[in-house]
């Protein structure tokens, strides 16, 4: 009976030991502000960024107005994607968020592309969009809708998604984004475009194609449609 009721105390102390620590952790971000700067002569990191001195961040620090500016559109895309993350906004350090506009030429397309560290919820401003993502493997089921001015959209994190306008008129769209930097990644770009290029080897097996395929595309100049 003794040893019953040990082993019935030492299950509930492991039990109440696993809990605390499945519970305790320091919240994030740990202080109000981490304006991020580029002075590596500081030893304060956090998130990969050298925080400001609390005593010296500004309203400056917290704000940002090229959203307000209309994207330059005349690329091969015709699309433009104007970021607000933490390299424009340096007080987004440690957040977990940013924001990002999108201007649409008529018919522009904001190509296949993905986030490996963000969800995306798109609301339509202006205009008329075709979206969509594709879910994971095996299925690679084709999730898509079009949506009108003051509609919402909602992109799963690391799932490839696509916007394109479909009116001949221009289209205007913000995004928020679970990430203060999500790490765009354009399908299209990455794979043939990349330096040095991947092997046409394993693109034209991949791909299913002839090497001539394969070889135009990497030939061709490949559109980066988001701003620095």
């Amino acid at each position: 009976m003794k040893n019953m009721v040990i082993n019935t105390l030492a299950c509930i102390a492991l039990l109440a030991m696993s809990f605390f620590l499945a519970s305790v952790s320091d919240p994030s971000p740990l202080q109000e502000f981490c304006v991020a700067v580029n002075d590596t002569k500081t030893t304060v990191f956090v998130n990969g960024k050298v925080c400001k001195d609390l005593k010296v961040a500004t309203a400056n620090d917290l704000f940002f107005s090229r959203l307000q500016v209309l994207g330059h559109t005349s690329n091969k895309l015709e699309s433009m994607v104007t970021q607000a993350n933490v390299a424009q906004i340096p007080e987004l350090n440690t957040l977990g968020i940013s924001l990002a506009r999108v201007d649409y030429a008529p018919y522009g397309l904001n190509p296949p592309h993905t986030y490996p560290r963000a969800t995306e919820i798109l609301t339509v401003l202006e205009g008329t969009l075709y979206v969509g993502f594709v879910t994971s493997n095996p299925d690679n089921r084709l999730i898509s809708k079009v949506l009108y001015k003051g509609d919402v959209f909602i992109f799963l994190e690391g799932l490839i998604h696509f916007q394109l306008n479909v009116r001949k008129t221009k289209a205007v769209a913000i995004a928020a984004l679970s990430s203060q930097n999500l790490g765009v990644i354009t399908i299209a770009n990455a794979v043939f475009g990349s330096k040095p290029a991947i092997s046409a080897d394993v693109l034209t097996k991949a791909f299913q194609v002839d090497k001539k395929v394969v070889d135009y595309l990497q030939s061709q100049f490949w559109t980066d449609n988001h701003t620095n």
